[in-house]
C-alpha cells in the first residue's frame, strides 16, 4: 500500500513494533487499521465492515461495542481508578471475582491468583509450582511437560512451554526442564488403521515412556490446552485426557489445564476441562474472562497445590511475587459483568445450540479440492488446506486468509489451516454469512491455485 504521509496507516508503519509479525512486510504493505466494532463485527478507518471470525484474539465473547461493559468500566474508574493487592491490601471488584470464580470451577479450588495476560498466568503457574516442590522437600521436582504445538504463551517462561518452533528460534529458547510429549492430533499421528482410542494410549505410552527416562521423581507438572489453540485447533481424539491423567495420577505429577481460549463457554460447557473431564489442580484463565474488553488473567489453585505454598511464604515471611496490576479493579469489575452477560444471555447455550451448525458448515468445507481435514468443538473449528504445489508452508493458509479479509471476514491462519472462533453471541444466520464467504473464497483459490 501507499500511505497518505502522517495517516494512521504510516505513522504506525513508522513507530509500532507488532505482535506476530512481519515487520519488513508491514513496511512493504502496511497495516489494516481497526477503527470501531460493533457485534460480530468490526470496521475499519475506511469504514468497511468484517466480520470478525475470531472474536479478536480467540476472545471477544459478548461481541463487541457491549454497553453494560463501558458502563462497568466508567463506574469503577470514577469509584477506584486503580489499587494492588500487595501487602494485605485488597478492594471489593478483586474479592468479588475471585469468589465467584472459585464457584464457577469445576473441580473443587482453593485459591485465585491475578495477572493481566495468559502468558503472565502460565509463568506464575510454574513459579508456584516450583515454589511448592521446594516447600516439599522435593528440590528435584521441577521438570515441566509440555506438548508439540500447545501454545502457552509468550514470556520467557511460557514461551518454553509452548511447542511451536517460532517461539523458539532466536530467543534462546525453551528453558532447561522444560520438556515437549507427543502432539495428539490423530489424522497426522495415529499409525495405519489405529483407532481414536488406540492413538490416545500411544501417546499416554509416549508421555510414560518420557516420564520414566526423565525420573519420576523429576517431574512436577504437566500443562495442555483441553483444545490446541494456536496449534491448528487440534481437538483430543476420544479417551485422550482419560488416558492421560492415569499416567500423572500414577507418578505424582500436578495437571495444569490452560483454559485461556477454552474457557467461558468457547467449546460447549463453562470450561474445557468440563467437556473433557480434566481434573486439573491449577486452571489458567483470560481473554473471555473479560471478552478481552480489559487486560486482565486468572490461575485458580486447589488446595494441594495452595497449602505447601501458603507455608513456604510463612516461613520465608512473604510470597515474592507480584504484578503492578494484578487484580486492577477495573478489569475486576468489567470481568464481573462480562461473567454476568455469559451466564444472562446463556451464551454457553448458545454455543452448543448453534455447535450443529457451525460444525456442519465447516465440516462441508471438506468437499473443497484444496481441503485436507476439517475439525472443530463447539464454536471453535479449523480448515487445514493442502499446500499448492512446490509452495512453502503456510503460504496457501495466508493466502487464503488475505483472500477472507478483502471478503470481509478476518480469520487467521495457522500454518495452512484457517481458523474460526466467533464471538459466542453469533446467530445461526451470521454463520451462514461468515461460511458463505468461506466458500467463496475457496472458488476464489481454485481458479488461481488448481488442485
Amino acid at each position: 500500500m501507499t500511505a497518505q504521509p502522517n495517516s494512521t496507516e504510516a505513522r504506525d508503519m513508522a513507530y509500532h513494533l507488532h505482535s506476530y509479525t512481519n515487520p519488513r512486510r508491514l513496511e512493504r504493505e502496511g497495516p489494516l487499521i481497526i477503527d470501531r466494532g460493533e457485534g460480530i463485527h468490526v470496521f475499519d478507518n475506511s469504514g468497511k465492515r468484517y466480520i470478525e471470525g475470531m472474536a479478536g484474539l480467540w476472545s471477544v465473547a459478548v461481541g463487541f461495542g457491549e454497553k453494560r461493559l463501558v458502563e462497568a468500566a466508567r463506574s469503577q474508574m470514577e469509584r477506584l481508578p486503580y489499587y494492588h493487592t500487595f501487602s494485605q491490601k485488597s478492594h471489593g471488584p478483586v474479592v468479588d471475582l475471585a469468589e465467584k470464580l472459585v464457584s464457577m470451577a469445576p473441580v473443587p479450588m482453593s485459591k485465585v491468583y491475578f495477572a493481566n495476560s495468559g502468558s503472565e498466568a502460565n509463568d506464575t503457574a510454574i513459579k508456584l509450582v516450583w515454589y511448592r516442590s521446594n516447600a516439599l522437600g522435593k528440590p528435584e521436582k521441577k521438570k515441566i511437560i509440555s506438548r508439540i504445538k500447545g501454545y502457552h504463551g509468550v514470556t520467557a517462561l511460557s514461551a518454553s512451554l509452548t511447542g511451536l518452533p517460532n517461539n523458539h528460534r532466536s530467543f534462546d529458547l525453551p528453558f532447561a526442564n522444560i520438556l515437549h510429549t507427543t502432539c495428539p492430533h490423530y489424522r497426522t499421528g495415529a499409525e495405519p488403521g489405529q483407532d481414536e482410542l488406540a492413538f490416545s494410549r500411544c501417546c499416554a505410552e509416549e508421555l510414560e515412556a518420557l516420564i520414566l527416562e526423565e525420573g519420576p521423581e523429576t517431574i512436577a507438572a504437566f500443562i495442555g490446552e483441553p483444545v490446541m489453540g494456536a496449534g491448528g485447533v487440534i481437538v483430543p481424539p476420544e479417551g485422550y485426557w482419560a488416558e492421560i491423567q492415569d499416567v500423572l495420577r500414577k507418578y505424582d505429577i500436578l495437571l495444569i489445564a490452560d483454559e485461556v481460549i477454552c474457557g467461558f463457554g468457547r467449546t460447549g460447557n463453562m470450561f474445557g476441562s468440563q467437556t473433557f473431564g480434566m481434573r486439573p489442580d491449577i486452571m489458567t484463565l483470560s481473554k473471555q474472562l473479560s471478552s478481552s474488553y480489559q487486560p486482565i488473567a486468572a490461575l485458580m489453585i486447589n488446595d494441594n497445590v495452595y497449602e505447601p505454598i501458603a507455608t513456604e511464604a510463612d516461613r520465608i515471611g512473604a510470597l515474592g511475587h507480584g504484578f503492578t496490576a494484578s487484580g486492577h479493579p477495573v478489569a475486576a469489575a468489567v470481568s464481573l459483568e462480562n461473567l454476568e452477560i455469559i451466564e444472562e444471555k446463556d451464551l454457553v447455550g448458545n454455543v452448543r445450540r448453534l455447535a450443529p451448525h457451525f460444525l456442519g458448515r465447516l465440516n462441508a468445507l471438506e468437499r473443497h479440492p484444496r481441503a485436507v481435514e476439517a475439525r472443530g468443538v463447539g464454536l471453535i473449528g479449523a480448515l487445514e488446506l493442502e499446500p499448492a504445489d512446490g509452495a512453502a508452508a503456510g503460504t496457501t493458509g495466508a493466502r487464503v486468509s488475505a483472500m477472507l479479509q478483502r471478503n470481509g471476514l478476518i480469520c487467521r491462519n495457522i500454518g495452512d489451516s484457517i481458523a474460526f472462533c466467533p464471538p459466542m453471541i453469533i446467530t445461526s444466520a451470521e454463520i451462514d454469512e461468515m461460511f458463505d464467504i468461506v466458500e467463496a473464497s475457496l472458488v476464489e483459490l481454485g481458479r488461481l491455485m488448481p488442485a
